[in-house]
Formats: structure tokens, sequence, C-alpha cells
């Protein structure tokens, strides 16, 4: 009887998997130390953690890392076709990630000259964000998102407050005084725990930048890169309407001149994250609706 009740018991508890394209796993170790999830959901396939050969049918598929590989073609088509609801998670499955930087005419060309070598699957021209192939009822981005995100994700992503922006989750002030004439760059200087880092001489995008994982990064000192993605504000704008908001902000805190300013925000720090912003607002496929982002 015991047997049977507990049966009864997990056939009603949500089922969801976890489809890891190509990426580094960042997001699955986040998602497993959002440890509350343990008691509410039942996780059905994660190649981190669990042997099982193909996604089951669930009832949420979070999909991590981007389409690399003609094997994440297969894997993304297949997994979604048993899935209730499909949420697409970090920077990887969203715009590509790290290996869209990748995308370099040799390179491509060395890789698919080289064919012929079955052990390791057929590269694709360039890395594709999932939502490319498959249709997305959730974008959850970050690089990782955080443990609290995953969890909102999985239980209520409408009841998450995800739409303000790092900078009111930050607490840091903002001074007329002292504006900066220079950049100090990311690992220099001391910095104080109470004035906002641009205040300080840093580059900090927190005020363009998606909130809701409660500013980590920039409570410990370290300045916002952007890997959450466009505030509601930008989420819908060129890439020229949320490149002028960022510079609007450092034009008014510091005297930084303005080849500088372009400088560092092309710079390695920045770059991989502000790539992204532009991806939201569609280019060649509709943008993707802020409603669907948390």
């Amino acid at each position: 009887m015991a047997e049977k009740i507990n049966n009864q018991e997990e056939n009603t508890v949500p089922r969801f998997a976890v489809l890891q394209l190509s990426g580094c796993a960042g997001c699955e170790v986040s998602l497993l130390n959002a440890h509350e999830w343990t008691e509410q959901f039942k996780l059905t396939y994660m190649p981190l953690v669990s042997s099982a050969y193909a996604v089951p049918e669930v009832d949420i598929l979070l999909i991590s890392g981007g389409v690399r590989t003609d094997e994440d073609t297969y894997h993304l088509k297949n997994a979604v076709k048993n899935a209730k609801k499909v949420v697409a998670v970090g920077t990887c499955a969203i715009s590509g990630g790290v290996a869209n930087l990748g995308n370099r005419d040799e390179v491509r060309q060395l890789f698919l000259s080289r064919q012929d070598r079955l052990e390791v699957p057929r590269m694709l021209p360039r890395s594709r964000p999932v939502d490319d192939l498959v249709s997305i009822d959730l974008y959850l981005p970050g690089c990782p998102p955080t443990p609290e995100l995953f969890m909102a994700a999985l239980t209520n992503p409408a009841g998450y407050p995800a739409s303000m922006i790092v900078c009111q989750e930050c607490g840091r002030k903002k001074l007329k005084e002292p504006k900066p004439d220079h950049f100090l760059g990311f690992q220099k200087g001391k910095v104080d725990p109470e004035i906002c880092l641009i205040n300080q001489g840093y580059a900090c995008i927190g005020t363009s930048t998606r909130g809701g994982c409660r500013a980590p990064c920039t409570r410990a000192g370290h300045p916002c890169v952007g890997c959450r993605g466009p505030s509601n504000a930008l989420i819908e704008k060129d890439s020229q309407a949320w490149l002028e908001a960022i510079q609007k902000v450092f034009h008014g805190m510091t005297n930084i001149a303005d080849e500088e300013l372009k400088e560092a925000l092309l710079s390695p720090q920045l770059a991989l994250f502000l790539f992204q912003f532009s991806d939201y607002a569609g280019g060649n496929k509709p943008p993707r609706p802020k409603e669907k982002v948390l």
C-alpha cells in the first residue's frame, strides 16, 4: 500500500529535464545550488548528473548551451517534442555564448575541412541560439542565472520581480562628484563599498542591464558586464538605442572621453554580453517579447 501511495505522489510531482548543448555546464552547477527544487520537482534528465540516454516526457525542459554542432541540432529538435514548456537558460542558449565570438572565417574553414574526423561532431558554420530552431516559452538569461532565478523559472516566473535594473538591486550611491577622467580597469584600485562603481572609474553597465539577479557582482565590487541582457526599457530596441543609453550614463557621471568609452565597451570583458543585447531586438526575426524574459 505504501509503495502505491508513493507512486501516486510521484506521478503528481512536476517533471523537468535539462538538455545540455554546447556550453560550460555553469548553468547546471547553479541549478544544483538551488536545492529547493528537489522537494518540488522530479529531475528526469541532466547528463551532468544522470545517465539517461534521452529526454523523456516532461512538464518543463530547460535548455542550456548554444547550438554548435549537428548533434546539438538533433538533440534539441527531439527534446522539445517531449516538453510542455521550454525554457532557454543562460547566455549560450539565448545568444550563442562564448563560442559565438569565435566565428572567424579561418577557424570555420579549419573545422569544416576536417569532416572526416568522425570521432567528433561536425561543427556547424556558427554557434546559434536555440530559438533559431525551436519555439521558446521562457527566456532565463544570465551567465549563469542565479539559483534563485532557476527556482523562479521552475515555480512562478510571472511572480518574480525581474523588470528592474541591476542598479536598483545594487544599492550603491550615485554621486554628482567625483567624475573620473579615465577608467581604472577591472582589477585595479580599492573599491569603496558604498559608492557607485561608475563614480569610482569602473566600466559598469548595471544601468542598462536586466535586474533580478540581486546584483551579487556589483555588491562584491565587480562591475556589471550585462550577463542578464538588456533591461525591459531596452529589450525591444535596436543596438544603437541601447548603446546610446549606456553612453549617456557615462557622459553624465564621468569626464571620460568618447574614444576611451568606446574602447571599454568593446573590450573582452564587456563585448561578449553587450553583443547579445542586440539579439533581443530581432534583426531577421521578430524581437523577443519582454513578457517572455525572466
